[in-house]
This record gives C-alpha cells, structure tokens and sequence, in this order.
C-alpha cells in the first residue's frame, strides 16, 4: 500500500460532461474531448440525472489519458465508508487518473431526498476527514455526530491516492476545506476575484488542487459566444450565488441590476457585456485563452469549462480552440 497522492498540476483545462447531455453523447464526449487534448473531464451529480461514480467509471473506463472528476457527491446522500470503497476501486483500477469532489449539495434537494442535516458545516468537516483516511488505508476516526466509521479499514486501497476536494462556497466551509481536504471545487461563475477570495478562506500555504467550473463559449463572433453564455448567467444574482459575486468589483451594481430586473432571463439577457466576459469563459479563442489564463494566474489548477449552448458535442471542438496547444 502506498500512501503518495497525486499532486496538483497547474494549468490544466477540463470540460463538464453536462447533466442533461443525452446518453447516446457521453462516451463520444468523453473520447472527443481526450482526442481534442484536454486534461480532464468533470462529471456532475444533481438529484434526478445521473449518478457520479457510475459515470466517472464509464469515462475512466473508456479513455485511457483523461483525469475525471467527480463534482460532487453530497456528503449526506452516501455512507462514507461505502463512498471510500467505490472511491478507493476507482482509483486501483485507474491510478492517478481521479479528483473526488464531495459537498453539502444543494440544500433543497437534499431536504427532498431526506439527507439534509442539522449542521452542513459538522457533516462536512467530519465526512472529508473520514473519507481521506479511509481511501488512504487507514483506520476511519473516532464516530462523530453524523460520521460513524471508527476502526473500519478498506482492504483494497490505491497506490495513488485520489485528491478529495470540497465543492463548497461559504468562508466557512472553505476554511475546513483548507484543514480537512486537499483543495476546492468552486462552481460557475469562478471569476479571478472569487478564487483569490476562496485561496484566502483556504488558508493554507500547502500545494492545493484548486477547481474552478465557469460557462463557456467559442467562436470567432464575439457576440455570438457571449450570447450563447448569457443563458447560462440567468441563476447568477441568486442567493446561493453570493459568495461567488461579493468579491467582484461591479458586484453592487450587478446586485442592483438583478433587482431591476423582472426575470432571470431579462437579467442576463441585458447584463453589460464587459460582465458576462468576467463571468464566464466566452468570446473569440484568444478571449477565451485570456479568460483561462486569468484563472490559472489567480491560483486555479484547473480550468473546467461547461459548454454552454444546445450542442454540448459539437461545442467541444469549438472549445478547444482555446487550448494552448492551439496556439
């Protein structure tokens, strides 16, 4: 048993595989975006769509090249000595080639499913220090409120231990992912500003995989990819969104734009252009390279972009256009 992790790479590009990509897609995007070079797929997890071990699983599966992410698994949906188990299988099977994201997940959908707890900030702390424990091969800790795993130990456990990341927003849970995890997810929009305010919250000086997810268009017509993005906008101003707009500088303004608004949809669809290139990753394939290289320059090890648009296949070649080797 080895308990070397992989490390965190800087400047890597991932792609989203989109939750509502139709199943006859998945395996084509997937092997699309490996022949296309980027560094990692991402697949998501929201309560009805799909499961995110089983597809992480096929895509590991069906590439031989490609880093898959899960992002994420909600900590109160999965037992977490089961949860390190299948964690554990995936990266035997598949060494180096894992990021396992876990979270709070969204809090309505976690009521509806019956596995939102009383204190998010005590499961999450107690689920990731578990889970990084386990998948190590070491003995799970003392039980805690939610987490009851002392004394379990996987048989079967990597040589190459996945990174756990904590898809979380808050100062809060940020600050237990900087002491309990080995870096964060930070869900769209991930502008330059509120990664630097996420580093600030992890506090940590120790190498991190930092995760940033954020909409994105390509095209040679400007216009044209920022508006396929601005569909994408239309939840930003909502408050779960908070966190990732306090640290922007126009973040009053947008605020105050959102009220005014009668929609979502009329909200992003008359969003000042010069804030739809800040959150988001659109424009020609050199915008779109600057607005990766922001990231990456903020302290993002890793770019993942979500395609934004109908065609999620085809705007994969678009995509990466952006690539640097593209250039």
């Amino acid at each position: 048993m080895s308990e070397s992790h992989a490390h965190p790479s800087r400047g890597r590009v991932g792609v989203m595989l989109p939750r509502d990509l139709p199943v006859r897609d998945v395996l084509p995007f997937a092997r699309r975006a490996e022949e296309l070079g980027f560094d990692q797929v991402w697949v998501v997890e929201d309560l009805g769509w799909r499961g995110g071990v089983a597809q992480a699983a096929t895509v590991l599966a069906s590439t031989s090249r490609l880093t898959v992410g899960i992002g994420i698994m909600p900590a109160g949906a999965r037992n977490v000595g089961f949860a390190a188990m299948e964690l554990a299988t995936l990266a035997q099977l598949h060494p180096g080639r894992l990021i396992a994201g876990i979270g709070h997940g969204m809090p309505g959908w976690m009521r509806q499913a019956g596995c939102w707890p009383a204190s998010p900030l005590t499961l999450i702390k107690e689920y990731a220090q578990a889970l990084r424990l386990l998948i190590a091969g070491k003995p799970g800790p003392t039980n805690g409120r939610y987490v009851r795993c002392e004394g379990v130990v996987l048989t079967e456990v990597p040589d190459v231990v996945p990174p756990v990341v904590l898809g979380v927003r808050g100062p809060k849970s940020q600050t237990i992912a900087g002491e309990f995890a080995d870096g964060l997810l930070l869900a769209e929009p991930a502008a330059p500003a509120y990664i630097t305010a996420s580093l600030d919250n992890l506090g940590s000086a120790d190498p991190r995989e930092i995760v940033t997810y954020d909409a994105a268009a390509v095209d040679d017509d400007e216009e044209a990819a920022l508006a396929r993005v601005r569909t994408a906008l239309e939840v930003v101003g909502e408050p779960e969104w908070a966190a990732h707009l306090a640290p922007l500088p126009f973040a009053e303004e947008l605020r105050a734009h959102r009220e005014a608004g009668p929609d979502a949809r009329q909200f992003a669809r008359t969003m000042p252009a010069a804030w739809v290139r800040e959150l988001s990753i659109a424009g020609t394939p050199a915008q779109a390279r600057a607005a990766i290289d922001a990231r990456h320059a903020a302290g993002a090890t890793s770019v993942v972009l979500a395609p934004a648009g109908p065609d999620a296949l085809s705007a994969l070649d678009s995509l990466a256009r952006a690539l640097p080797h593209r250039h």
